[in-house]
């Protein structure tokens, strides 16, 4: 762990990201997606404080980071760098010296699902996301050490768009871009240009580079939100997803309490975010959930946070079991909590196109049963308390129109689960890389109505959320003021645009 009182300011090796990701979100990981969205129906200064506030900072050092960032991190002490990770805002008490700024980065062009869906129909410009990303690398500060000589490196999960705009890296001076998983990458780029050695612009992390369970650093210091990981890669082998490249491992229990013990030493943060593509499967080695191990794990999380969330679940794997569901809520939901939040990829109502894109997000049951299969992990994950936020693919290599009468249809099946359901444009990602993007001017008459009919689902939803998401007490009712306001701008602007 850091020592905030002794620091030496002379470190080899800075770390940080911009100041969309280096926020807590008010402890609300979820509102982060707010990054992604270009100015709109809100001034600049109140959407920054309702959706990525300043992360406290003792002496510049962020009291929590960005997992990715701590990951990094750790392997770099290990190997016994002089490296240290600072807030954005403080990078000038600490570039001076530096020989390397690494940077970690999320959607450095705003070209990722929810921003370039967001930005192409609201139409008002760069993302916020992408906005400070330049804004970090145009800062004084940096410019004047990358005269002197100071190397940038660039990994995070948005790392493959610098492909699309190598220019960019000559103009902002990024030495070198790692794509893929940096644990052991890192280290030899580290050491290259420490040695005043000449960097790969692109380092694809493949193959001898993939880190095995045991190769993988456990965090130092303490990840925004408690987040963790517990388990990297897929077993469904979506063709649209970067992950489905990478393979399955499983954190044994005794290195995720390693990191639970780090996040625990937050101040008055009693809250954790379970990490991996699917949780339900956490020690599966195929689409039928461990249960034992689960309950396991879930119990491991509870016994060091009040507030237990997951960040991935697919709804097969939930339909699968609604017995572990059901334990899982007898686990998380107590008198400290009272529902608990997972992001799930819905995609499509299209059983033609879930069998071309993505046959394995419906395992263990039959493609053909796809709708049947969402209904029925929708009612399960309602049953116990579990709140999803859904995903759906607009525009679908491929997609027709009946196809999009499938997810409509479907889409109005759900109205009566609490959750969210947020159509995002088509991305050309992970095996689909050669597709064509989709663009607003390609949304159909069809397509619109289902942009709708998800405006409406999280409107009517909308002021349970806030209710729920906030809390009960003064400090919930009063950050709840601001995103009432900003629902309420929403549903003006919407009525405007006869919407609703």
């Amino acid at each position: 762990m850091i020592n905030f009182f002794g620091i030496n300011k002379n470190v080899q090796i800075l770390l940080t990201s911009d100041h969309t990701l280096m926020s807590n979100y008010h402890g609300k990981e979820f509102l982060g997606f707010g990054t992604s969205v270009p100015p709109n129906v809100i001034p600049d200064s109140i959407f920054r404080f309702i959706f990525f506030p300043k992360i406290p900072t003792k002496r510049g050092m962020p009291v929590e980071a960005p997992y990715g960032l701590r990951k990094i991190e750790a392997k770099l002490l290990d190997e016994d760098f002089d490296a240290l990770t600072t807030s954005p805002n403080h990078l000038k008490d600490y570039i001076r010296k530096a020989d390397v700024l690494c940077l970690h980065t999320m959607d450095p062009f705003g070209w990722g699902p929810s921003s370039s869906t967001f930005t192409k129909v609201l139409k008002t410009g760069k993302p916020f996301v992408a906005r400070y990303f330049e804004e970090l690398l145009d800062r004084k500060e940096v410019v004047r050490a990358k005269e002197r000589g100071l190397k940038i490196i660039v990994g995070g999960p948005g790392a493959w768009q610098f492909r699309y705009d190598t220019e960019f890296l000559e103009r902002h001076g990024i030495d070198s871009v790692m794509i893929g998983e940096g644990d052991l990458a890192v280290i030899d780029l580290a050491r290259r240009a420490l040695d005043g050695k000449e960097l790969p612009q692109f380092y694809d992390v493949k193959g001898e580079d993939i880190p095995t369970v045991e190769e993988i650093p456990e965090i130092k210091n303490p990840s925004i939100n408690g987040l963790i990981e517990v388990g990297r890669g897929c077993v469904r082998h979506c063709k649209f997803c970067e992950v489905a490249k990478r393979p399955l491992r499983w954190y044994p229990l005794e290195k995720i309490e390693k990191e639970m013990k780090v996040n625990a030493r937050r101040d008055n943060a009693k809250n954790i975010i379970l990490h991996a593509e699917d949780i339900p499967l956490y020690g599966s080695k195929n689409t039928i959930p461990a249960r034992e191990k689960v309950l396991d794990l879930m119990k491991l999380a509870k016994r060091y946070n009040d507030d237990v969330s997951w960040s991935h679940a697919s709804i097969a794997a939930v339909a699968a079991d609604p017995k572990l569901i059901e334990e899982c809520s007898e686990i998380i939901v107590d008198e400290k909590q009272s529902w608990w939040g997972a992001e799930v990829g819905i995609e499509t109502g299209s059983p033609r196109l879930m069998k071309e894109t993505m046959a394995g997000k419906a395992h263990p049951f039959d493609i053909e049963e796809w709708p049947e299969i969402v209904k029925t992990g929708m009612g399960i994950a309602d049953d116990n308390n579990l709140v999803p936020a859904c995903t759906l693919i607009a525009g679908l290599p491929g997609e027709e129109e009946d196809d999009v009468i499938k997810t409509i249809e479907l889409v109005e099946d759900l109205k009566d689960y609490k959750s969210l359901i947020v159509p995002l444009f088509f991305v050309p990602l992970g095996q689909l890389t050669k597709e064509d993007w989709f663009e607003a001017e390609e949304v159909t008459e069809l397509q619109r109505e289902l942009l709708i009919i998800c405006l409406k689902h999280g409107l009517r939803w909308s002021r349970a959320f806030v209710e729920d998401y906030y809390g009960a007490g003064m400090r919930g009712k009063l950050l709840s003021l601001p995103m009432k306001y900003f629902i309420r701008a929403i549903k003006r602007r919407a009525k405007k645009e006869g919407f609703i």
